[in-house]
């Protein structure tokens, strides 16, 4: 498992795309912390709650970028049945594959740990909330983890990669925030809109990011991760 992880991690990084895509995500993720117009500044007091809010959209877009040549280059370039032959199961492949893109998007994530060091040193008061922050990447981490785990399944249905990109990229976007549009349809209030809107990855992504660790958050993350994983393998099978 760990050789195929390593492998899907190298692939990566082996040409200037996955450096740009990382360079692209923490420019953009700079520019509108402090650059542009609602930065920080104009708040007046140390918080990341607009990285926060930002990311989820923006690794909306890289994820999708990182996982969508997990299985469909290997179809197209006919390596997959080479796989197969290695002493490893589906299982085992589908999970190399996952921790291994896993990894390149906790690469990009790690340097934003440094927009975090300098709020606190240019605040004069208080400082960050360290527990709500704290709470905020870790909940990012889930995220990341179900969008990873959206993104290989998606690349096992075909062997086009941009194609695998476009489910992904719809996957992700119905998964974290199409719950919560639904539950506002008027016909579901009334205590539907709830349930509805629980569903959804931003429900328990908003619900982490206060700080508090339920663990029924952490069961919905691990659930749908090892749900999505568990068609990946599924849909192997029938190759």
């Amino acid at each position: 498992m760990w050789m195929i992880c390593k492998k899907e991690w190298q692939q990566f990084f082996s040409g200037l795309t996955g450096y740009i895509a990382i360079v692209v995500f923490l420019l953009v993720n700079g520019m509108m912390l402090f650059l542009f117009e609602g930065n920080l500044f104009d708040f007046g007091y140390a918080t990341l709650d607009r990285f926060f809010q930002l990311a989820p959209w923006i690794l909306l877009l890289l994820i999708p970028a990182i996982t969508m040549r997990s299985f469909a280059d290997e179809f197209k370039a006919g390596t997959y049945e080479l796989l197969q032959t290695l002493p490893l199961t589906r299982r085992q492949i589908v999970t190399g594959k996952y921790f291994g893109s896993l990894l390149v998007v906790l690469i990009a994530l790690l340097p934003t740990l440094v927009y975090m060091i300098s709020v606190q040193q240019l605040s004069s008061g208080e400082g960050l909330d360290i527990g709500a922050t704290i709470g905020s990447y870790i909940g990012l981490f889930f995220l990341a983890s179900v969008f990873t785990a959206i993104g290989i399944s998606a690349s096992s249905f075909t062997n086009n990669a941009v194609v695998a990109f476009i489910i992904s990229l719809i996957a992700c976007a119905l998964l974290y925030y199409g719950f919560n549009a639904i539950s506002k349809l008027p016909v579901l209030n009334g205590g539907m809109d709830y349930y509805v809107e629980m569903a959804g990855i931003d429900f328990h992504y908003t619900s982490i990011s206060r700080g508090v660790i339920d663990t029924r958050d952490i069961i919905y993350f691990l659930s749908v991760t090892g749900l999505l994983l568990l068609v990946t393998e599924r849909n192997l099978l029938k190759r």
